[in-house]
């Protein structure tokens, strides 16, 4: 690719991987910038004392509390993004999560179109990302236009008694969709793959699936250790350069089209640090809403433990519940999705617990079962992300955490009720990236979104922002498989209008 590319994506996580996954074809010339490299295959990526307590894989980086404290993220810069560690669970938005909802404190607001225009793109988005799952399970699940083209991860044997003695209860426990090939994980080593990171050892994610599936094309190019610092607008609005580092030299670059997918807080800090004279609030902002509305779920590891019980599993995420999604169970508001979390042995919980000996962790991972419960975090304009200099500075105000507290309860009460007498929880923090999403999102209405239905921005006819930023609610699911299924439509959208004009 000697010239100037066509289109330049800016960003290789779901979004923007899976975005130049649906360009390919076209025979544009695509260039991908992403900051990081591939993840290697080293022994520290299944090494749990290295990952959760030496923190290998962290980012050596800090961002700002609003007050001025700085703090580490978990934000990751690497080929595939985030989608490297995560617990690949590949889900839809439930039906509602399209529609308003009213919470205990407040309101989330409907998206600007509904579950059945993005229903053809999370079809294809299942296949592209080869999703295990089973239909007919989950009452909240939405209608799906075609099956999934592989039956679920199996549970062990301890996953299935507790499974089964949930299903005593009246619940409704049901097989996560998960972006997993279980024997091609296992054989190279045997642990869980959620907060795990891959290197082609199985699991589906940005990089092993969307972005290789671009790559076949000749006229798609990825570029790793490239940062971008700043995209230039010109004076009809038009993106006109994409600047960069790399090696210790700047390079611009002046593509057709820009496609903006370096996740929910870097988009917006590159769109604010763009500002200029005619965009003083930063590119795509005159809504002024760029940076706003962020949003991260609200979380909790919820452990239940029992003397009688053993947990000999591996990998243990394998089914959740949403007994709880679309009300409290009595008529109110909704309290949010319970799920498995990967496999929590004695080495990941003295990441956290670092005073107690591991063989006294491990007398109690060995008799515990481990779940995640997650809520949604609605929009709110002064939860947001904002410049300082070069600082990141991250505002994060929580929204709706009684009913989270509220989820915890009932799943602890739950939990106690089927033969687990200690439960113990602990909430995430912002340490923690728990699908930060919102800060770019879309919408009708250019004075209150910065992009349009298409992701487009209205400020700038040659910029789109593809990833977890558009998302206009956090729902309580986990977002990946909709960004990706958003990012097909985008593309398909820009094949037919951008790319021919």
């Amino acid at each position: 690719m000697s010239k100037t590319p066509d289109i330049v994506i800016i960003g290789s996580g779901v979004g923007g991987s899976t975005v130049a996954a649906g360009l390919a074809a076209t025979g544009a010339e695509i260039l991908i910038l992403e900051v990081g490299d591939h993840i290697a295959d080293r022994p520290e990526n299944r090494d749990q004392r290295a990952i959760f307590q030496r923190g290998h894989f962290r980012p050596k980086e800090t961002w700002y509390e609003a007050g001025g404290a700085g703090f580490n993220p978990g934000n990751y810069y690497n080929v595939g993004g985030n989608s490297k560690f995560y617990g690949a669970v590949l889900v839809r938005y439930r039906r509602e999560d399209f529609e308003e909802i009213q919470h205990r404190e407040g309101v989330s607001p409907a998206w600007p179109f509904s579950y059945d225009v993005l229903e053809p793109w999370y079809s294809r988005a299942e296949r592209m990302y080869q999703v295990r799952g089973r239909l007919g399970e989950d009452p909240t699940e939405p209608n799906h236009s075609l099956g999934y083209d592989f039956p679920p991860v199996p549970d062990e044997a301890p996953i299935a008694d507790v499974r089964a003695r949930l299903k005593e209860k009246g619940l409704h426990p049901y097989s996560l969709p998960l972006g997993i090939d279980l024997e091609a994980w296992l054989a190279k080593a045997k642990t869980p793959w959620d907060a795990h990171p891959n290197s082609h050892d199985g699991k589906m994610d940005a990089e092993t699936v969307a972005l290789a599936v671009a790559l076949k094309h000749g006229n798609v190019r990825l570029q790793t250790g490239a940062r971008v610092t700043r995209l230039e607008a010109a004076a009809d609005g038009r993106i006109a350069s994409v600047v960069y580092q790399m090696n210790g030299e700047q390079i611009r670059l002046s593509p057709k089209l820009v496609i903006l997918s370096a996740g929910a807080v870097q988009s917006a800090v590159l769109l604010l640090r763009s500002a200029n004279d005619r965009h003083p609030k930063g590119l795509a902002n005159s809504s002024d809403q760029v940076g706003r509305n962020f949003m991260n779920h609200n979380s909790s590891a919820v452990i239940g433990v029992s003397p009688t019980y053993r947990n000999t599993s591996v990998y243990q995420k394998t089914f959740g519940f949403n007994d709880f999604y679309l009300s409290d169970g009595n008529g109110g508001p909704p309290l949010g999705n319970v799920q498995l979390l990967g496999r929590i042995s004695a080495k990941v919980l003295k990441g956290s617990l670092p005073k107690v000996p591991e063989w006294v962790l491990g007398q109690m991972t060995n008799r515990a079962i481990d779940f995640y419960a997650m809520s949604e975090d609605m929009p709110n304009p002064e939860s947001r992300v904002m410049i300082d200099g070069d600082r990141i500075v991250l505002q994060w105000q929580r929204t709706n955490w009684d009913a989270h507290l509220a989820l915890v309860a009932k799943l602890k009460d739950i939990l106690k009720s089927i033969g687990f007498p200690l439960v113990l929880s602990r909430p995430f923090d912002k340490r923690t990236p728990s699908h930060q999403c919102g800060t770019v999102r879309i919408g009708n209405d250019p004075a209150s979104a910065p992009l349009d239905i298409y992701c487009r921005a209205y400020d700038h006819p040659n910029l789109f922002v593809v990833d977890a930023s558009f998302l206009p609610t956090s729902a309580a699911v986990n977002p990946a498989l909709t960004v990706a299924s958003q990012a097909l439509r985008v593309a398909d959208h820009i094949a037919s209008k951008d790319l021919n004009a």
